[in-house]
């Protein structure tokens, strides 16, 4: 090396390193993300307007849910009060006519929640919701082998019965 030529510059470990530009980019940009983020969670969501329904919507919402609690009623009750064609003895007929009340059940439930139309009026729909979810909750544990004799699901019949009157008072 002729003493005219630069020597080589070498990094020594003192000497302070420059940042390099695309770990700050890269800091600038996780930092954007993270502020954007936390800006999507905690922001406030805007509540939709309520929607509003004519009288003749609401009424036509109220027959089609009467009609479906009606419909579902009568089925449950026929199928919950169905006798073994064999009598006592008959251990298929007897698990045949416990299976229709647990379907009569679940699916008079579901059906109800299904037929509830969202113009219907709000107290009309509460109990509804409040009977199909109930229904729902005695076909479930009647599947799960509660009796009817068990407090829970007595309770559940007690309270399946004061719901169906109430629904009855409401679709007058």
């Amino acid at each position: 090396m002729s003493s005219s030529e630069p020597a080589p510059h070498h990094h020594s470990e003192s000497s302070p390193r420059q940042p390099n530009a695309l770990a700050v980019v890269a800091l600038v940009l996780s930092l954007l993300a993270v502020g954007l983020a936390a800006w999507a969670a905690f922001r406030p969501t805007p509540t939709p307007p309520a929607e509003v329904y004519s009288a003749a919507q609401q009424a036509d919402a109220k027959v089609a849910v009467c009609t479906a609690a009606d419909l579902v009623r009568k089925g449950v009750s026929m199928n919950t009060n169905l006798q073994s064609p064999g009598g006592d003895g008959d251990v298929t007929g007897s698990l045949a006519v416990a299976a229709n009340a647990r379907i009569s059940l679940s699916d008079g439930g579901q059906y109800l929640l299904h037929r509830l139309d969202a113009a219907a009026p709000a107290e009309l729909s509460d109990a509804v919701g409040k009977f199909a979810n109930t229904l729902l909750d005695i076909g479930a544990a009647a599947t799960a082998g509660a009796q009817n004799t068990d407090p829970d699901q007595a309770a559940r019949l007690k309270a399946a019965d004061a719901q169906n009157a109430k629904l009855e008072q409401l679709c007058r």
